[in-house]
């Protein structure tokens, strides 16, 4: 064994004899080498030649590297030497850039400075001291070589630091980090050797070197962790007034792409690629333009492409055989799996190197040496051995998490992509809800699973290499090793098939409860308008305990598993070493040592084996569940035949056509269609509600299936849907809808759809940002931006969906003449239509009944040949005639004073010159025009887009609060179980540690010792131990599963009532896609995630805090190292999480837009579709999801980044230890504790990464209850019920409605709609609300319901001022038909009566009523006939008639028609109108219409123009005054209705 010697000193005269034994021992330089000079070295202890060596070697290094610099500048320079004018032009630049940069000195620099400067004089001191001294006692100059080869070191160093503020280097060079590092590692081991010397010598020993090591230790330990950071402390910093970037370089940032693509070996070996971003993100919060673009190979294109054509193989090789789609992700990512298993296998094989050797190393403690220096090559074994485990871990690591983004965003790109060719009978059994938990839940499951690939194999690896390694330290007890094993595995078979039905169970609650959730979302204006939220909300609960049941008995059987699988360790080493004793094998303590080192490590892989068995599981339900929905049905691709434009003069033939949405149904939906349709023809389509004439424009589309026939179109088609389908974006996007802005075109379609004022009267123009669905705009609205977006497409053949039932009367015409006969008088048009006005200038109408054409022809054909079309026409002429109000004498206006008195005459203006008024002020306050600057229009743009109603959605940045931790600690029984969770680990800690410590004591340290207690006692004592110690895990994971349940459901339950309590505001300006990440992911994270996190980390804490513990009992040298190394850590972890935090959070906003763009391409496939833009969307899909993986790959690999850095300091630690261990003198210490030390060294680095990874993972998922907990934030909406002020049951009885001063926006940075209403509705009249569309009469009714608070005035119903009662008592009392009619998924009688208040017979009388009672009876199932999400089985009309259903049974004293009949024909509209007259004729009935006939026979009208009462009296007087708005309004109607030849 070498020992260290001391070192040479400058008196080594004095004590030459104290030395002797030292120097004997050390190799030096043979003097038969013939280089005289070289002699003088002959006595340097081996430290200080290295010391020599390694400063001289980088001394030379470095110079040569300034050379070679300086030659190739020379060589560059010499080559662009003719070009001047190139060369002048750069020096220009780089003037340019140093006057517009400044340089900021940070204190680290100017420390770093300081101590370079310090350990140079330092060495100078001691060399002084030894000119002086040593040479006039011994005359030999070898002794100055260490201090001078210093000097010129550090001399060296102070310029090459001094030349990095010059340089303006923000990080040091990587010669001068190596040179630090050396440096400290070099004086740690002087120190070392100095303080034994001074030991063995005294204070004879000390000498100059040794003092000045002492004083420069704690500059060079600094110095060497300025080399780990490698920051220099020089800041530069741009001038700010430069800082703003111009238009185009805006997302200049995220035009780079990752340098991860073209990293070298050591780059990526060390992951120091990703050192730039987290030195950003050590300064400030990152953004997502921060973030590098992912190589091409990483992008979702590529790995979409290549699965997806393996899964097309696939279905071709055997069509009848269903296809394999874990067959299809192996095929498309088998390379990156291989290149894995490489790293996973070498990791495997190195990391059993270690309890190989214990035995070995236990032996040569007590003092059997087998080869020289045996110890120090043990020592170095060992290190190396960790060094390699550690890097392959995490490139294994990194490698699997990439893999598992890969298969991610291919799975979810191919979901998306079946979503929008899914078939109607298809979608029926796939609801949006459920197609959001593929892509939240089922892609994610299926992902992570790359984790878990290569344990399938690595197991028996594992096994073999353990029972290899149990044979050599226990004989053939390693057999019953192999047995116990297989017993132990085994076990876990019927434990993970209940888990696995427990997760399938679990996974159809949650599918159900997001399905339902995401229709609360949808229709929460339709829940809070009927006062029915806090039911469906009750239905959401129920259906969450369903949930919760599965997940109780889930999570508890998890917490069994755990407890099984903690033991299966012990019971293996129980019946190994009961198998060794009874076998008469002789344990002796390193063959005990290795034993248990191997149980460690094959603790895991068994410990990971439930995991693995669940996972797989798991997977394979999430598989089948993909695979099941990408085999769906698809649309017919023959449904419809397109050709190329040009090629027939016919646009659409149909011939002999029969379709039907289900094709089980025995009747079909369309049937005996035949139908030419030449280029440029108009052909108008009608018939009564539930004709079937949206669904003979779908089969034109392709979109119901078709059975039989022949359907051909010409052409390119446009498509404008019944029900407005409106994407979130501004409404200039939704005009474009993707092709290329064209500005006259685009100011043409403007015109045509009759949009332009409407766009002035929006504060930001066409930039205006649209709510989800459309909320900010009025249906009229929504219907003129869908026709912009089909007119501006320029097709061939417009497909037009009743597009006139949602505009006024003058807007319907004027969109008529500028669109219909203007801007489509060269193409195809198909329009169904109600408006029997519109009929006259057809070129053919089609008369539908029962899904068949029963009349085709012109209109003054159709009108001879009686029938259908014939009752058509005259119930609208009806409806006219009824407008011919005789003029009323001053006698009748007498007979009602009450009325009289009632009414408030409105001061006639000119309306049509105080419009331009607003208008033109609204224009002033919007954006600057189009003659400034960009620079400054972009400002403006910024500023503008933080008043839009839909806001970017927000993040917290920085630390995650601690209010957060405790919320959630204290969610569970006030956080009492916290303590009991760390005192039951704690007691396992202690019993593990005791029962090996026992092992290694109790046995003999070598063969021939004799055993210090008998076998029985050895056996018994490591039992009980052992399967106390697992006792108290069994007690932690039910503590843990029991404090997450608690808490997982209280977090819920307060997120969903603060959800359901939130303003109706708090809906239109949040996607649903936002709310639904909330409680789908988020959720699920707290509900199987979190718990588990947080007693991971309490136990890695408490296992490392042990295992420093057995290591410092053993050698408390390590505690030296052990404190500085955690310091540099929690330095590292605090580094990383800075940059970590934010890149989860971005994670978890870049997932939102996902779910959203695809909840509204689900809604929206058919338009899709018909536009054929399906590429585009697919695009679209694909660039969020690279966005999305952009921060979470740059998330993984930091963690890697900080787990490498932390297990390569442990490493350090631990050969620190293993070299401690051998410089020892034999005898020392205890073997056998020696070796109880290594066994728990070798898990150091592990359970150090894994402790700081615990609690970053931890913080990461915290974000989860953070997204939560700001969601049961929400400021809520006035309370539902105020005891103190609740008004009678009976209230409202007379139903008289006062408006006074009733001022309204919509948020507080938008523009005012309603500007100072006030009237007066006397009980029990029929008031009519009329006025242009966006004048503000919706607005007015939301203000009624209190779904908008207004911001000045009041409203009083029958004395009882609404805003003074609570939210549920008055709109409980309220009734109302909306505008947009609204089904739930259900039956039909949950549909008119969700709370049940009725009976079946009241519900039959309702459905007579409102003309459904003959449709609902022709069912099988009466009344509980189904409804499929959105309603998608029923027509618009019928819908309509069903939401008059629900207005008949709660039969209020005040009833709101919200355009109730603009979805139905006018025969239809006049029998409604009739019902209503009759069944609420004591009742207040305020109509929204848009139809005049509507409206005509009210007691009194209110004409709405911009937000102002614009004029409030009987109709009749109205009509007699020439300059009234209304008669304006009557006129146009009767104009377009009756004089349609003027068209």
């Amino acid at each position: 064994m070498v020992k260290c010697p001391s070192r040479l000193d400058s008196l080594r005269a004095l004590h030459a004899v104290s030395l002797k034994s030292s120097l004997s021992a050390i190799p030096t330089i043979d003097s038969t080498m013939g280089f005289t000079d070289l002699k003088a070295l002959q006595g340097l202890p081996i430290l200080e030649l290295s010391s020599i060596v390694i400063n001289l070697t980088l001394f030379l290094v470095f110079l040569l590297t300034i050379l070679a610099r300086h030659l190739s500048a020379c060589l560059c320079r010499a080559r662009f030497i003719k070009h001047d004018s190139v060369e002048n032009s750069s020096y220009v630049n780089v003037a340019v850039d140093r006057e517009t940069q400044g340089v900021e000195i940070t204190q680290g620099f100017k420390l770093s400075l300081l101590c370079c400067f310090y350990v140079l004089f330092a060495q100078v001191s001691a060399l002084v001291f030894d000119l002086i001294t040593a040479t006039q006692a011994t005359g030999e100059i070898s002794v100055l070589l260490s201090p001078a080869s210093q000097i010129l070191a550090w001399l060296l160093l102070c310029i090459s630091v001094v030349r990095c503020k010059y340089t303006l280097s923000e990080r040091f060079p990587f010669l001068v980090r190596i040179w630090w590092v050396l440096s400290f590692l070099i004086c740690l081991c002087a120190l070392y050797v100095d303080s034994r010397s001074l030991l063995v010598h005294g204070s004879k020993s000390l000498s100059s070197h040794a003092v000045a090591n002492l004083a420069t230790a704690p500059a060079l330990a600094f110095l060497c962790f300025v080399a780990f950071r490698g920051v220099s402390g020089v800041q530069v910093v741009t001038n700010s007034d430069l800082q703003e970037p111009l238009l185009v370089e805006e997302e200049a940032g995220c035009l780079k792409v990752t340098p991860y693509s073209e990293a070298g070996l050591f780059n990526l070996a060390t992951l120091s690629w990703l050192n730039p971003l987290l030195s950003l993100g050590a300064k400030r919060p990152l953004e997502l333009k921060d973030i590098p673009l992912l190589a091409p190979r990483d992008r979702a294109k590529t790995t979409y492409k290549v699965l997806n054509s393996n899964w097309e193989k696939l279905k071709a090789e055997n069509p009848s055989k269903p296809p394999s789609l874990a067959w299809a992700i192996l095929k498309s990512f088998w390379k990156e799996a291989a290149c894995n298993a490489v790293f996973a296998g070498l990791n495997t094989l190195v990391s059993y190197v270690g309890p190989y050797l214990v035995n070995d190393f236990v032996n040569y403690l007590g003092g059997q040496e087998t080869y020289p220096h045996e110890g120090y090559i043990l020592a170095g074994i060992f290190f190396t051995a960790k060094l390699v485990e550690t890097v392959t871990t995490r490139q294994w690591y990194l490698g699997v998490d990439i893999l598992g983004m890969h298969v991610r965003s291919a799975l979810t790109a191919m979901v998306y992509r079946k979503g929008l060719k899914l078939s109607s009978v298809a979608k029926q059994s796939h609801t949006s809800g459920e197609i959001v938990n593929y892509m939240a839940v089922d892609v994610q499951r299926v992902g992570d699973y790359s984790w878990y690939l290569h344990d399938i194999w690595m197991l028996p690896l594992q096994i073999v290499l353990a029972l290899a390694i149990l044979y050599r330290s226990v004989g053939v007890a390693a057999l019953a090793t192999l047995v116990a094993t297989i017993v132990s595995i085994l076990v876990t078979i019927p434990l993970a098939r209940i888990q696995e039905e427990y997760q399938d169970r679990l996974m159809s609650a949650k599918d159900e409860r997001m399905r339902k959730t995401s229709e609360c979302l949808r229709n929460m204006r339709v829940l809070k308008l009927q006062a029915w939220e806090d039911r469906y909300r009750v239905i959401l609960e129920e259906m969450r305990g369903t949930e919760f049941k599965w997940l109780r008995k889930a999570l508890y059987s998890q917490a069994f598993i755990t407890f099984i699988f903690w033991s299966s360790p012990i019971f293996v080493a129980a019946i190994t070493f009961a198998t060794s004793i009874g076998t008469g094998t002789r344990l002796t303590a390193g063959g005990v040592l290795s034993a248990l080192a191997t149980f460690r490590i094959l603790q895991e892989p068994l410990r990971n084996f439930p995991d693995l068995v669940s996972m797989m599981a798991q997977t394979k339900v999430s598989l089948d569940r993909i695979s099941g929905f990408l085999q769906e049905e698809e649309l017919q691709e023959d449904a419809a035949t397109v050709l190329p434009r040009g090629m027939s003069n016919t646009a659409v033939e149909i011939r002999n056509g029969c379709f039907c949405w289900d094709p089980c149904s025995p009747r079909p939906t369309l049937s005996g269609i035949c139908l030419k349709v030449k280029r440029g023809m108009r052909v108008a389509v009608c018939g009564v509600v539930g004709a079937g004439k949206s669904s003979f424009l779908s089969c034109i589309l392709g979109e119901i299936p078709k059975i039989s026939g022949d359907v051909r179109i010409c052409g390119t088609a446009a498509y404008v849907s019944q029900s407005a389908w409106i994407q979130s974006g501004n409404i200039e996007e939704n005009i474009l809808f993707g092709s290329p802005m064209d500005r006259a075109k685009y100011k043409n379609v403007i015109h045509a759809c009759s949009l332009k004022k409407d766009l002035e009267l929006f504060s930001h123009g066409d930039q205006t940002i649209i709510g989800e669905r459309g909320i900010n705009l009025s249906g009229g609205q929504k219907q003129r931006v869908q026709l912009a977006r089909a007119l501006y497409q320029d097709a061939d053949i417009y497909l037009l969906d009743d597009p006139f039932s949602a505009v006024d009367a003058h807007t319907g015409s004027e969109l008529f003449q500028e669109y219909i006969l203007t801007a489509l008088a060269e193409k195809t048009v198909i329009f169904v239509t109600h408006q029997v006005e519109f009929l006259p200038v057809a070129d053919l109408i089609l008369v539908l009944r029962d899904g068949q054409i029963i009349q085709s022809g012109k209109y003054e054909e159709l009108l001879q040949a009686g029938t259908d079309f014939k009752s058509l026409v005259s119930a609208h002429h009806e409806a006219i005639e009824a407008m011919e109000i005789p003029t009323h004498s001053s006698d009748d206006s007498d007979e009602n004073p009450l009325l009289d008195s009632s009414l408030t005459r409105i001061p006639k203006r000119d309306t049509s010159a105080s419009n331009i008024e607003i208008i033109a002020k609204e224009v002033q306050e919007g954006p600057s025009g189009s003659n400034q600057k960009a620079i400054k229009d972009k400002k403006k743009a910024k500023r503008m887009k933080k008043k839009q109603l839909v806001q970017e959605e927000e993040r917290v940045r920085g630390r995650v609060s601690m209010k957060v931790y405790w919320s959630y600690m204290a969610a569970a029984y006030k956080g009492s179980l916290i303590p009991l969770i760390i005192i039951a680990q704690t007691l396992f800690q202690f019993l593990q540690i005791a029962s090996n410590w026992w092992m290694a004591w109790a046995n003999p340290q070598t063969q021939g010792d004799q055993a210090k207690v008998t076998p029985t006692i050895l056996l018994v004592v490591f039992m009980a131990l052992a399967f106390g110690s697992s006792l108290f895990i069994f007690v932690r994971a039910v503590l843990v599963a029991t404090f997450g349940l608690e808490a997982a459901q209280k977090l819920f339950l307060n997120m969903l009532r603060s959800v359901f309590r939130a303003p109706m505001s708090f809906f239109d300006s949040t996607p649903a896609g936002r709310i639904l990440n909330r409680v789908s992911i988020d959720q699920s994270v707290v509900d199987l995630d979190i718990p588990f996190r947080l007693g991971g980390f309490a136990a890695t804490t408490i296992q490392l805090i042990g295992i420093v513990g057995v290591m410092t009992n053993v050698t408390w040298q390590v505690f030296l190292l052990v404190v500085p190394t955690c310091v540099a850590c929690v330095w590292m972890q605090k580094y990383y999480m800075a940059s970590s935090r934010e890149l989860v959070r971005i994670v978890g906003i870049q997932k939102s837009p996902i779910i959203h763009l695809f909840g509204e391409s689900i809604a929206g496939a058919a338009t899709i579709r018909g536009f054929r833009q399906g590429k585009r969307f697919m695009k679209r899909n694909l660039y969020l999801l690279d966005c999305f993986a952009r921060p979470f790959f740059c998330s993984i690999a930091a963690i890697e980044w900080l787990c490498l850095r932390m297990e390569l300091l442990s490493t350090f630690v631990f050969a620190f230890c293993m070299v401690l261990l051998v410089s020892f003198p034999h005898g020392t210490i205890d073997p056998s504790m020696a070796g109880l030390a290594v066994t728990y060294g070798l898990n150091l680095n592990a359970r150090l990464s894994r402790w700081i990874l615990s609690f970053c993972k931890l913080e990461n998922k915290i974000i989860s209850i953070e997204r939560i907990y700001q969601y049961s934030q929400i400021p809520s909406e006035a309370p539902a019920i105020i005891e103190d002020s609740r008004p009678l049951p009976s209230w409202p009885e007379n139903g008289t409605i006062e408006i006074t001063n009733l001022k309204v926006r919509y948020g507080e940075n938008m523009p005012t709609v309603l500007h100072g209403i006030s009237c007066v509705f006397p009980g029990g009249k029929k008031i009519g609300i009329v006025g242009r569309t966006g004048s503000g009469k919706s607005t007015m009714i939301q203000a009624l319901f209190r779904m908008i608070e207004p911001s000045e005035g009041r409203i009083i119903i029958d004395g009882i001022d609404i805003s003074t009662i609570g939210l549920h008592d008055l709109r409980s009392r309220l009734g109302i038909i909306p505008q947009d009619p609204t089904l739930f998924e259900g039956t039909i009688r949950g549909n008119l009566d969700p709370l049940e208040e009725h009976s079946d017979n009241e519900i039959w009388q309702a459905l007579d009523k409102s003309q459904l009672g003959e449709i609902i009876r022709g069912k099988d199932q009466k009344l509980d006939s189904p409804v499929l999400e959105n309603g998608d089985n029923w027509s618009v009309g019928q819908r309509q008639l069903v939401s008059l259903g629900r207005a008949l049974l709660k039969q209020a004293r005040i009833l709101v028609l919200d355009e109730a009949t603009a979805s139905v024909d006018t025969a239809t509209d006049n029998l409604i109108q009739k019902i209503i007259r009759t069944e609420f004729r004591d009742c207040t009935v305020c109509t929204i219409a848009h139809r005049i006939p509507t409206v005509i026979d009210s007691d009194l009208v209110l004409v709405l123009s911009d937000g102002r009462v614009a004029e409030l009296d009987k109709p009749a007087r109205l009509l007699e005054d020439k300059s009234s708005m209304f008669l304006r309004l009557v006129t146009e109607y009767s104009s377009r209705s009756s004089g349609i030849p003027e068209f």
